[in-house]
């Protein structure tokens, strides 16, 4: 079963995405993107849900330091946003994520967007 890691720091967020997924996937909901990098030490998703908008560590921020490390690099980024901002999504672009989802989202648009994210052979 495919893993992803849900990094939000609303735990209504967390709940909704877990309830949505955990049917067909392993999903390990977490409340900071600091968190993240401790989980990463030892267990490796096949896809990141990132919120943008987190405190310690921002989406952007997290996404720069999975990008520069080898080990990270290569896992699907899909932010997770309220903001429906053209700056936002062509800066997460050029970061690396491969897409984003509006908040508040609902099960089927969240499954459908993972979807291809996860069945490419680019998925490790």
């Amino acid at each position: 079963m495919k893993k992803i890691f849900v990094v939000d720091d609303n735990s209504t967020n967390l709940l909704s995405a877990k309830e949505a997924l955990s049917e067909q996937y392993n999903v390990m909901t977490i409340s900071s993107a600091l968190i993240m990098f401790d989980f990463l030490e030892n267990i490796k998703p096949d896809l990141i849900l990132l919120d943008i908008e987190m405190p310690e560590m921002n989406g952007f921020d997290a996404l720069k330091k999975l990008k520069a490390d080898e080990r990270y690099s290569g896992i699907p980024v899909i932010f997770l946003t309220s903001h429906n901002d053209e700056a936002v999504e062509s800066l997460g672009k050029k970061m690396g994520v491969v897409d984003f989802i509006p908040k508040p989202f609902c099960k089927s648009i969240l499954l459908n967007r993972l979807k291809p994210h996860l069945e490419s052979d680019s998925c490790i």
